[in-house]
């Protein structure tokens, strides 16, 4: 089976219609959506919608529940608060019940999904480091997990829980006997100095990842953002992949 796997959106509907548009392309079997479907970006709604219509599995990030009143936001920085709460004022409330509805986490088809971690995913710690790589082995229930939440790409092979390899391959086959924690990047807010759209492909026959990064209308975007008055730093952002 083939499966698309993305993550991150934040209301950036010309990134996510790209990507979709990409994906026709690959013809995958199924999507896989890992959180964050708003915050930061300008369309808010629209995106909630068509990620709902579009996706089979759908998985809740902090912003999503930030926005609904089911996690702390506290922790935000100014940026984040100012577009949290914007955000807010525009969702409809079938979109809010449905955000309400959305878990961070799934085992579905032969992998493990969590928006942030396996490591206790509600409260949305990052896999950055080599250390918490091992803080995250004894809670991979599959082999293969695929994470989002940090905005760049990254696949961590497990050797075993003390030998991990850090890989920033686009390409990758999976070795049968390892494990693994996939970052499938940010469709809407890239981080990783690239602002193309990210996300992957994920092909269980013959255990390969695939990153694909997708060119949108970052300009269309940005100009909805000042339009509504989001913070000048979010917009300026976009451009700059981090």
């Amino acid at each position: 089976m083939k499966v698309a796997i993305f993550s991150d959106v934040h209301s950036n509907l010309e990134a996510l219609e790209a990507v979709f548009k990409d994906m026709k392309r690959e013809e995958p079997d199924k999507k896989f959506f890992l959180g964050d479907l708003v915050g930061y970006g300008p369309n808010p709604n629209e995106c909630v919608e068509l990620i709902r219509e579009n996706s089979d599995v759908v998985l809740a990030g902090n912003h999503d529940l930030a926005a609904v009143g089911l996690t702390d936001h506290s922790y935000f920085n100014p940026y984040a608060r100012d577009s949290l709460l914007w955000t807010i004022e525009l969702l409809t409330d079938a979109n809010k019940d449905y955000l309400k509805s959305l878990k961070p986490t799934a085992v579905t088809d032969g992998v493990q999904l969590s928006h942030s971690s396996p490591l206790a995913p509600d409260e949305w710690r990052y896999v950055h480091s080599l250390q918490d790589a091992m803080d995250n082995y004894d809670s991979l229930v599959k082999n293969v997990c695929f994470i989002g939440h940090s905005h760049i790409p990254m696949i961590i092979e497990y050797a075993d829980a003390s030998n991990i390899i850090p890989i920033h391959d686009i390409y990758k086959t999976l070795e049968p006997k390892r494990k693994y924690i996939i970052n499938a990047g940010s469709v809407g807010q890239p981080r990783d100095s690239n602002r193309e759209a990210c996300y992957l492909v994920y092909d269980d026959k013959i255990r390969n990842v695939s990153y694909r990064r997708v060119e949108y209308d970052l300009a269309r975007t940005q100009k909805k953002m000042t339009k509504a008055k989001l913070p000048e730093h979010l917009i300026k952002r976009l451009a700059e992949g981090r």
